[in-house]
Parts: C-alpha cells; sequence; structure tokens
C-alpha cells in the first residue's frame, strides 16, 4: 500500500512507509528508550534492538573493529612489514590513482615517516599505464627497492608481480580475486575467493588500516611502540566514504571517528582542500563524499596521478596549500570535461533504449578520467547498471557503475574470462574494463545477458522508501541532530526520509541550470526551507516553480544548513507529488 496515497509521485515513483513490523518496533523502542519518533524509526529500519539503541548510536571502534588476523596473509604481510622497518629497508607504495588508493598510500607513508622511513610512492598514469601494477614499473621499482607494497590494487597483477625481481611483494586490496592468487609474500583482500567474505565491505583503505594494527600487536609483542593510529582514521574516512564503501559495521564508526579527527584539522593536506572547497560547518559524510573526494580524485582523473596521495600525505602546509589549489583547479576542469561527456554519453544511452539490462555507451577520445563519474550519472537517471567506454586506436578503456542488487564486478570479470574484455574486474557496485573496438558490440551483449541473469532487466522505476512522516514544526535542529547519531548516513545505510504533508510553496527560485530553492508552508505558521538538486533535470522543477498555488506532498532528507555562521534546518528534496 502507498504511502499518503501516492502512486505515482513527480518523478514517477510510488512512495512505500515503514512496514507494520517496524512502525511496531519504532514505538516499543520509544517506550523503552525514550529516544524521539523519529529516531526510533530510523533504528528500526537498521534492525536494531531497543536495547542495543543507545550502544548504536556511539559506536566504539573496539567494540566493532574485527581482528584483523581474520584475513588470509594479514599476519604474514605485517610481519614482512615490520620486518622492512626493523632493517630500515627501501619500501615502495604502488597505488591506484583514486581516493581509496591515495589514502591507502597516505596511511603507510604517513606511519613510516612516523618512524623515521621515506618510502617512494608511485602511481601508475590513468591513460598511459592503466589501471594497477604494470611489468615495467614493477622492474624499475623492484631493482631499487626490497618491498613493494601495492595498494587498492594488484589481486589480479600476476604478470607484473612476477616481473618484481629480486624484491618482495605485499598486496593490500579490496577487489575481487580471481581463481588464482599473483605469487607472493601475502595478498591480503576480504575479497578474494577463499575468504568467507564477512569482511567485503572494507574499502583498501580499511585493509590498510588493519594491517597497520597488526603491525602494532606486533610490535607490542616485541616491546616497541607504533605511531597514534586513531589519528590516521580521518584518511580511513575519507577513503571509506569516497569509494563508496557500505557504512555498516566497523566502517560506521572508522568513518565516525575519523570525522572527529578531521575536525581537529590537524591534516594539512586536507585542512588545505577543506578550504578550497569553501568547507564552512563541521566535516560530514556529505563533505566526504562530495566536496573532498573529487578534488583528491581530479588529479588522478585529469591531472598528475600522485597529486592527491601527497596532498594527503604532506607534512608542509605551504605545500598542502599549493597542492590543493592545483586540484581544484583541476576539479574545474574535470567538471567541464565531464559534462560534455555526458552529454554525449546520455544521447547515445537514450537512443540505444534504457529498458535494457545494461545503459551502456562509447565515444571517441572520451576522458577515462571521467567515463566513471558519466556512467554513475547514467545509472542515477535510468536505475539501470551502466557502462562509459573511451575509445582511443584500436581499444577502449571505460568504467561501469552497478544498482543495488546487481554484482556488475562479478558480471565484468566473467566477460573478460570469457575473452570477450582485454581485461575487467572491479567490486559489486563499481568496475573497470579495457575492451577490443571490434570485440565493442559483442561484449556489451555479453555483459548485458549476466546481468538480465541477475535481474537488471526487470527493474523498473524505484520505489521511494520513507522513514515516517513529519510535520514542519517538528523539523528542529535538536531533532536533526538526534536522527545524525544513528549515522554516518551512506552507502549501505541510507539516510532517513521522511515525507511532509500537504503543504503549500510560499517561495520558489530557481538556482542555476537545474536547481530549484523552496520555502514551504502548512498555512498555520508552521515552515521549512527547502532545496532541490537537479530540480529542472527532472518533472520536479517546472511543476513547483509554476505551483499555481497548489498543495502537495513533499519527501527528502533533513540537514542542517550553514549559511553566514547560522543554522537552520533544510528538506534536502527529492520528491513531490499532488496533495
Amino acid at each position: 500500500m502507498s504511502f499518503l496515497g501516492v502512486e505515482q509521485s513527480l518523478t514517477g515513483r510510488r512512495w512505500i512507509g515503514p512496514t507494520v513490523d517496524i512502525q511496531r518496533a519504532a514505538e516499543m523502542m520509544e517506550q523503552q528508550t525514550n529516544l524521539p519518533a523519529a529516531v526510533c524509526q530510523v533504528l528500526a529500519r537498521r534492525g536494531v534492538p531497543a536495547m542495543e539503541a543507545k550502544g548504536f548510536l556511539e559506536p566504539r571502534l573496539k567494540d566493532l573493529l574485527p581482528d584483523p588476523r581474520k584475513m588470509k596473509d594479514m599476519e604474514k604481510a605485517a610481519a614482512r612489514f615490520l620486518e622492512a622497518v626493523n632493517r630500515r629497508e627501501r619500501i615502495a607504495v604502488f597505488a591506484d590513482y583514486d581516493v581509496d588508493g591515495g589514502s591507502s598510500a597516505a596511511l603507510l607513508l604517513v606511519w613510516l615517516r612516523n618512524m623515521g622511513l621515506q618510502a617512494t610512492l608511485y602511481i601508475p598514469d590513468r591513460i598511459d599505464e592503466g589501471y594497477g601494477p604494470n611489468v615495467p614499473a614493477m622492474q624499475a621499482l623492484a631493482r631499487d627497492h626490497d618491498l613493494i607494497i601495492c595498494v587498492d590494487c594488484g589481486t589480479l597483477s600476476h604478470e607484473p608481480i612476477a616481473a618484481a625481481k629480486g624484491a618482495d611483494v605485499v598486496v593490500l586490496d579490496h577487489h575481487l580475486g580471481g581463481e588464482t592468487l599473483p605469487e607472493c609474500v601475502a595478498v591480503v583482500n576480504p575479497n578474494r575467493q577463499d575468504e568467507d567474505g564477512d569482511l567485503g565491505y572494507f574499502c583498501a583503505a580499511g585493509v590498510v588500516f588493519l594491517m597497520l594494527v597488526e603491525t602494532g600487536r606486533q610490535m607490542r609483542l616485541a616491546g616497541q611502540k607504533g605511531p597514534d593510529l586513531m589519528a590516521l582514521l580521518d584518511l580511513v574516512a575519507l577513503a571509506t566514504v569516497a569509494d563508496v564503501a557500505p557504512l555498516i559495521e566497523a566502517n560506521r564508526a572508522l568513518v565516525r571517528q575519523g570525522l572527529k579527527v578531521m575536525a581537529g584539522r590537524k591534516r594539512h593536506g586536507l585542512v588545505a582542500l577543506a578550504d578550497v572547497s569553501r568547507m564552512d560547518s563541521t566535516p560530514s559524510s556529505y563533505h566526504l563524499g562530495f566536496l573532498l573526494g573529487p578534488r583528491v580524485n581530479a588529479g588522478g582523473r585529469i591531472g598528475k596521478a600522485d597529486l592527491g596521495a601527497r596532498l594527503l600525505a604532506t607534512d608542509n602546509p605551504h605545500e598542502a596549500a599549493a597542492m590543493a589549489e592545483r586540484l581544484d583547479q583541476l576539479n574545474t576542469e574535470r567538471r567541464d570535461i565531464e559534462n560534455a561527456v555526458r552529454a554525449a554519453a546520455m544521447e547515445q544511452a537514450e537512443a540505444r533504449g534504457f529498458d535494457a539490462p545494461l545503459v551502456w555507451a562509447a565515444g571517441e577520445g572520451w576522458h577515462p578520467g571521467v567515463v566513471g563519474i558519466v556512467a554513475s550519472r547514467l545509472k542515477e537517471a535510468t536505475g539501470r547498471p551502466a557502462v562509459v567506454i573511451g575509445l582511443d586506436g584500436n581499444e577502449g578503456k571505460g568504467s561501469g557503475r552497478s544498482v543495488s542488487g546487481i554484482d556488475l564486478g562479478a558480471s565484468i570479470q566473467k566477460t573478460a574470462t570469457e575473452g570477450l574484455l582485454l581485461k575487467g574486474g572491479g567490486h559489486k557496485m563499481a568496475a573497470g574494463l579495457t575492451v577490443a573496438r571490434d570485440q565493442l558490440e559483442p561484449a556489451m551483449a555479453r555483459l548485458s545477458d549476466l546481468l538480465a541473469k541477475q535481474g537488471a532487466g526487470d527493474l523498473g522505476p524505484s520505489d521511494l522508501k520513507l522513514d515516517g512522516m513529519l510535520m514542519p514544526g517538528a523539523a528542529q535542529i535538536d531533532l536533526i541532530e538526534q536522527i545524525e547519531k544513528a549515522g554516518p548516513f551512506g552507502a549501505g545505510a541510507p539516510a532517513p526520509r521522511y515525507a511532509f504533508p500537504d503543504l503549500q510553496v510560499r517561495f520558489a527560485k530557481r538556482i542555476g541550470e537545474s536547481h530549484l530553492k523552496l520555502s514551504l508552508s502548512d498555512g498555520m505558521g508552521g515552515g521549512l526551507d527547502a532545496i532541490c538538486f537537479g530540480a529542472f533535470d527532472t518533472a520536479l522543477g517546472p511543476r513547483l516553480l509554476e505551483h499555481g498555488g497548489a498543495r502537495f506532498h513533499f519527501s527528502g532528507r533533513l540537514e542542517i544548513n550553514t549559511w553566514g555562521g547560522r543554522q537552520s534546518p533544510q528538506l534536502r528534496l527529492e520528491d513531490a507529488a499532488e496533495a
């Protein structure tokens, strides 16, 4: 049964409220804990029992962090790392060029610097070298180093790792593993095929952090003392959110604690990045995902690949300010390139049809640094897995993004194993691929078939799930702060959505190209400001701007808006329906 009778909203969705069981659990929790009803609704949806509610709202890392030794090869990896530290060996860190890779590298570089060691950072160029270790780079690093640590890459890099003659190699990764592992000292990866998958929610930086926890344990046994690991959690939090790792279990505590560390403004790179991003409020997962993450990523996408990692690792505030400024410029350039590719990809995908199991587009010279973001936009617009490929010469390099319940990484890996892709891999929600130009159509057809078997072809417009109903007068800052304690919110832990019934639009103004600013009223003195991003990319913008005095039900997520040093409640509007 639809919520508030909304069978088809202005964006074409049916509204679904909490089930009877969740409502009952929330009411019982409210009686037993005296927590606000809105908070109890969130906790009940997450399946938190009433007796655990208080603990859930104050997650403690020591209660939630798993024993690192639960992962295969972890003890070996930490022992070899510690041996290199004690012997003052030459260490190289080979990292992926995204936020997770950069943060993972920075974790190791900062830890080693605190131990008096300078490690070599190597991040491959996205265009010239592509993702992951390659033979020439690994051969060159092996000539000058005793230990090479591959972070956020390496699980499928059999040949490049075999080429690292004379150096030991340790892999700390989270991407899907193949049937065999490369020959090296250790491959620590919760998504190896011989792991049980219980810790598969960690990003690479989470795996690196666990390796440092295990290193600390081994040091204590030997009577040694290592650096303060809690001070590194801002890097883990940034990677976890930016890599869209699910904010569940230990990840939730890592991000919560990491945001507190970040608020202390001790890491020069993150301080400089926050300042160029004009971040004027306490750090939240939104800031990590939408302000800081894209700027760190910009270096790997269209600039110098190692810029983000160097920024995160630097201990020089002047160097940090210069690098942050450059990343901010690159991010602006990236947006311009992305907009051009997005328009062309959307047109092509629309011509091919949005109702297939896979939505895809490929174009000549599309920048490999933006195809992943454009794939995200296609996925959001269609509610289906999407792949976007940039063609250059005889090959195309692409990225894919998936929707909940559809494992894109496994399907891409299978297509590669069958020989239709030159290479491919990733995880459930995001993956990369390289395809020969003459195999493009058959490869996409096969990938589409594999996704259809998972049910991707049966996806319709998704229902909008709501946690409950509120009146404008209830949306106060103290309530929003209490709801935030059930966070952080993000992948795997969506922020609660509430419906605000039967309101009038008191004021509506178009902001920029596609956004809409609103002031809503219940006609009895209660009001609420709202912002709708991308409103004019849907039917919401035109209808609400030309509302003609009509009344609407509104739905979205509550947030605190900070402007000019003042805070006020705000609805981040996602949908509306005629009342």
